[in-house]
C-alpha cells in the first residue's frame, strides 16, 4: 500500500483528524511511532517516515507512543470497502482468527496458499497476518491497561496470551515498561464499578450521532435495548455468560465512550470489536461522500447528512430475526414483537434502567412456540427454521468468510429472501456494498425507480451502496415514522406472499 508522502506531511502538520489511522508517523530519532493527531511537538520531516499500519511500523522496529496512544485509533477503512482477501482476512483476525490454527488454517479458509496469504498482507499492509494479528493483541492489551482497573492476569488473558509471562514479556519489550508501570502512567482516578470496564473507540469525524441514535431507538427489542439521555444501552449473552453494555458520545474527543460490565475477561476483545462494527467507527466518511456526492440524487443528502453511518448490530442472529419480524408490518409492529419474544422467551436480567431480559438464543427459539406472542404460523416457522439452522452451524453470523454464500444459505429458508439477506448482510455482516434494491420506500426515495433500474443506477455508488440506502432511508428526516421504513420488507404492496414464494431460491 503506497502512501502519499506529500499528503501524509500536510495531514501531519495539520494533526488532521481526519487521517486518524490512515497512516502513521514513525520518528527515527526516538524510535517511536504516533499517530497524525499525536499533541507531541512536531519533528522535522527528514526525521519521520510513514506507515500503513501500526503492525508495519511495529515490525520495522518502532514502538507505540504513549501520549497520543496508537491503540485507540480508527481502524483502517482502506479494505472496508472491497471484497477482497484481505479484506476478509482483518476481519476474521479481528475475531481471533488466528487463535485456532494460525496463519495456515486462516488461509484454508479463505481458500488461498498461506505464502500468498503472507504476500498479500507485506504487499498492501507492510506486514505479515502474524505481526497485525500480534500488534493488535498488545494494542488491546495497552487499552485495558490504560482503561480498566483489571488485574494482570485478566488482561493477559482478555488479550489473548497464552500465559502473564508472555504478556509481561510483550509488553516489556514493545513499551520499555512493565504493565504496572503503564498503568502508573495512565493515572486512573475514578473508581470503576466491579467487573465494569470503559473504552474509547475514537472515529474520523464527522460522525452523524443523532441520526445513530434515532435509527436505533426505533429499532430497540424493549427490555434487551434502550435508547435514552443520548446513550444506548443492552443486554448481551455469550459463552454462557451475561452482562450489559452502554454506548455515549464522549464529550471532548472524536470518540465514542463504551462501558462494559461483564463477568469473562476474554469475551472482552470480542464485544469491542462488535461495538466497533455496530457504530461503525472505522469508517472513512470523506472517501465515502466523494464517491455517493457525484451521483446527482444522493449529492444533496451527502450534504445534510453528513458522517452519516451504517448502523450494524450486536448479535447476527437476533438481528436476523428482527429482520424476519419486520415483514409486512411497521417498525414499531415489529420492535413490540420482538420485546413480547424477548418477554415470553429471554431469560430475565435488570442490570441496569430501561433492560430487563436478555434475547433468547436460537436453541430456544428452535423449540418455542411463536404464534402465542402474535406471530402468524409461516412467520413463525421460518424464526424456528433459522434458529435450527444456526444451532447446527449451517448459518454462522461470525467468522464469515464468504458473505455471499451467507446470503445463499439465508434465503434457502423458507420465508426469507433476498430482501432479508441483503439487509442482515448490510447489518450483521457490515457488508458496505449491501443494497436491498427491492425495498419500496428505498425506491420511493430514488425517484420511483423498479428495482432493476434501481440496481442499475446504484452500480456507480459501489462499494458503499449500504451508505447510499442509509440516506435515502434517513435523509432529511422524511418519512421517518412510514410503516415503510427500513424494516419493511415489502417487495410489493398487492403481492405480500412474494418474497415468502421465492424465498427458496438464492440470490441472482
Amino acid at each position: 500500500m503506497k502512501l502519499d508522502q506529500q499528503l501524509c506531511s500536510r495531514a501531519r502538520l495539520a494533526r488532521d483528524a481526519r487521517f486518524d489511522g490512515k497512516f502513521f508517523i514513525a520518528v527515527l530519532t526516538t524510535r517511536i511511532y504516533c499517530r497524525p493527531i499525536c499533541p507531541a511537538r512536531t519533528c522535522k520531516e527528514s526525521n519521520v517516515i510513514y506507515f500503513p499500519t501500526a503492525a508495519a511500523a511495529a515490525e520495522a522496529g518502532f514502538r507505540p507512543c504513549l501520549r497520543c496512544r496508537p491503540e485507540c485509533s480508527p481502524g483502517c477503512p482502506a479494505w472496508y470497502g472491497t471484497q477482497t482477501t484481505v479484506a476478509r482476512a482483518l476481519r476474521l483476525i479481528s475475531e481471533n482468527g488466528l487463535e485456532d490454527g494460525g496463519v495456515d488454517a486462516l488461509a484454508d479458509h479463505l481458500g488461498v496458499g498461506a505464502r500468498h496469504l503472507r504476500r498479500l498482507f507485506l504487499k498492501h499492509l507492510g506486514a505479515s497476518p502474524s505481526a497485525v494479528a500480534q500488534t493488535r493483541r498488545l494494542h488491546f492489551a495497552k487499552q485495558l491497561i490504560d482503561e480498566t482497573a483489571l488485574p494482570m492476569v485478566q488482561v493477559a488473558v482478555a488479550a489473548g496470551f497464552g500465559c502473564v509471562r508472555r504478556f509481561n514479556d510483550a509488553i516489556r519489550k514493545v513499551y520499555r515498561r512493565t504493565p504496572t508501570q503503564l498503568r502508573r502512567v495512565a493515572r486512573q482516578t475514578a473508581k470503576q464499578p466491579e467487573n465494569a470496564c470503559f473504552f474509547r473507540l475514537d472515529y474520523r469525524p464527522p460522525y452523524n450521532w443523532k441520526r445513530m441514535l434515532e435509527f436505533l431507538s426505533v429499532r430497540a427489542t424493549p427490555g434487551v435495548e434502550a435508547v435514552q439521555d443520548g446513550s444506548y444501552r443492552r443486554t448481551i449473552l455469550l459463552h454462557g455468560h451475561h452482562g450489559f453494555l452502554e454506548v455515549t458520545l464522549h464529550e471532548r474527543r472524536n470518540a465514542v465512550q463504551v462501558a462494559v460490565q461483564f463477568d469473562d475477561a476474554p469475551s472482552l476483545s470480542f464485544i469491542i470489536e462488535r461495538v466497533r462494527a455496530m457504530f461503525d467507527v472505522n469508517a472513512d466518511w470523506s472517501i465515502i461522500a466523494k464517491t455517493l456526492g457525484s451521483d446527482s440524487t444522493l449529492a444533496a443528502l451527502v450534504r445534510a447528512e453528513a458522517g452519516l453511518r451504517v448502523p450494524g448490530c450486536f448479535d447476527g442472529f437476533e438481528l436476523a430475526t428482527r429482520a424476519i419480524l419486520g415483514q409486512q408490518v411497521s417498525v414499531k409492529g415489529a420492535t413490540t414483537l420482538a420485546g413480547r419474544i424477548a418477554s415470553a422467551f429471554g431469560q430475565r436480567y435488570a442490570p441496569a434502567p430501561g433492560l430487563t431480559h436478555l434475547f433468547p438464543t436460537p436453541e430456544v427459539l428452535a423449540q418455542a412456540d411463536l404464534t402465542i406472542v402474535g406471530l402468524t404460523r409461516a412467520r413463525a416457522e421460518t424464526i424456528r427454521a433459522l434458529a435450527r439452522a444456526v444451532c447446527e452451524r449451517r448459518i454462522r453470523f461470525e467468522a464469515v468468510f464468504d458473505d455471499r454464500e451467507l446470503r445463499a444459505r439465508l434465503c434457502e429458508i423458507p420465508g426469507i429472501g433476498r430482501w432479508t439477506a441483503e439487509y442482515v448482510a448490510m447489518r450483521a455482516l457490515s457488508d458496505p456494498d449491501a443494497f436491498p434494491a427491492g425495498d419500496l420506500h428505498l425506491r420511493r426515495r430514488a425517484g420511483g425507480l423498479t428495482e432493476r433500474e434501481l440496481e442499475k443506477r446504484s452500480e456507480a455508488w459501489r462499494p458503499w451502496r449500504a451508505y447510499a440506502t442509509m440516506l435515502l432511508w434517513q435523509g432529511g428526516a422524511v418519512e421517518a415514522a412510514s410503516p415503510a421504513t427500513l424494516d419493511s420488507l415489502r417487495v410489493s404492496t398487492t403481492r405480500p406472499q412474494r418474497q415468502s414464494r421465492h424465498a427458496s431460491r438464492p440470490p441472482a
